[in-house]
């Protein structure tokens, strides 16, 4: 972290094996395993590359400023070591009662079978790269994109949520169990 004119900043260096562009608000950032983009439309911040580095310039120089500015690295890590390594979220299908069967169709997950009922619990897959596979009692969700992973994996937990149930009893359901960087 240095500061420019007493201003906070916040910086972040490109590994050479990654491409990063700048189209207005938008950062593109390019590698072996796709591409990402996310507009910084509605974050008050002033990206500027040097040499082999983003800086991360924040409007103020309060320490609210500061955490945006750490915020927005957080963030172009996050997208960097997607497109370099990726993400991988595991979670575990568990039933007692009736026999939970899970289906990927298109962009969506489909439980059937929930505690009997008839009709199927649906949820959604967030984003054009995330991939979601059943194999055997695991559902697992990759991609380059956390955001879109950790979204879809919340969205197939959500939806076997329990109501009206005691929770220590009824352990139905589709659990997250392990987060992991790295596509196998």
């Amino acid at each position: 972290m240095s500061t420019n004119e007493n201003k906070p900043t916040a910086e972040i260096i490109i590994p050479e094996d990654i491409k990063v562009t700048k189209e207005g608000n938008v950062l593109i950032v390019e590698g072996k395993k796709g591409k990402l983009t996310k507009d910084f439309t509605k974050i008050p911040t002033t990206l500027v590359f040097e040499n082999n580095k983003i800086v991360i310039q924040p409007p103020g120089k309060r320490k609210k400023d500061l955490a945006l500015a750490n915020t927005v690295r957080s963030i172009i890590s996050s997208m960097m070591k997607g497109v370099e390594v990726g993400f991988t979220y595991k979670l575990k299908i568990v039933f007692s009662h009736f026999p939970i069967t899970v289906k990927v169709k298109d962009k969506r997950v489909i439980v059937d079978n929930y505690f009997g009922e008839r009709s199927s619990r649906v949820s959604r897959i967030v984003g054009e790269t995330t991939q979601v596979t059943v194999n055997g009692e695991d559902v697992i969700v990759k991609g380059p994109s956390l955001e879109n992973v950790s979204q879809t994996a919340s969205n197939i937990e959500s939806s076997t949520k329990i109501k009206n149930k005691d929770l220590r009893v009824f352990l139905d359901g589709v659990y997250l169990y392990s987060k992991q960087e790295g596509m196998e």
